[in-house]
């Protein structure tokens, strides 16, 4: 049903979530400087854009629009659970974003003079980018009083998180402060992993990666299970 409400839309979908990352791209591959390591966090932190901030935006998105289109009420009458429609809408919007995101990894890595050395485990990666805030675009979209709202609390939360650690930006040059609060946003994880499997070989640090993501994944779901009930919003 998700994937069907996009049937009409589904090109300007997938330009849109090209078009930031792609920019972002070329915005900082060309102010920044030209080591490696410094383009592999730009490459790795605008795809976290894409997959992580990208899919909340576009769940905040979503519910506020069922919210006040009445659909929430309409689910609510249903024997389904809040985190089936929940997975439900963020796997539609992953599906209509991978395209964009081949894209944009190809672009960025020609752009950037970066070699690819992909693994394997970057299938294993590239959902649990998207699997931790989702439940938190859920939770903005529906207490959001108008979609503008909406849209300005996804905005801030995609600033926030993408400036603390070293997500966009190599950790030697971020005071210890941003790094050390860092640990505490799911998009610091999900870039390294990334360019762990994008990039370079897979250290010890990649386990902790992946923990963590599948640890943010089930702290917001159950957060929003517990504490989200939209048929009282």
């Amino acid at each position: 049903m998700e994937l069907t409400n996009w049937r009409w839309s589904w090109q300007s979908t997938m330009l849109t979530s090209m078009v930031v990352p792609i920019l972002g791209i070329v915005a900082l591959g060309s102010i920044a400087s030209t080591s490696q390591d410094t383009n592999a966090y730009i490459l790795t932190g605008n795809l976290v854009m894409s997959l992580m901030f990208g899919n909340l935006n576009n769940l905040a998105s979503r519910f506020t629009f069922m919210r006040f289109a009445g659909n929430l009420d309409y689910y609510a009458t249903l024997p389904i659970r809040r985190e089936a429609l929940i997975i439900a809408t963020v796997i539609s919007f992953f599906l209509l974003s991978l395209p964009s995101l081949l894209v944009t990894v190809i672009f960025g890595a020609l752009f950037l003079k970066i070699n690819l050395v992909i693994n394997p485990l970057i299938l294993l990666v590239v959902p649990l980018c998207v699997l931790p805030l989702a439940g938190l675009g859920a939770v903005i979209g529906v207490y959001s009083r108008t979609i503008s709202e909406s849209d300005s609390l996804s905005l801030l939360l995609t600033m926030v998180m993408l400036f603390i650690g070293p997500v966009l930006i190599p950790p030697n040059r971020l005071p210890s402060l941003l790094i050390s609060l860092g640990y505490l946003s799911p998009a610091t994880y999900g870039a390294s992993a990334l360019r762990q499997t994008l990039l370079a070989p897979i250290t010890q640090r990649f386990f902790l990666d992946i923990i963590a993501l599948l640890a943010f994944t089930l702290i917001t779901f159950w957060f929003t299970v517990t504490k989200l009930d939209w048929r009282q919003s």
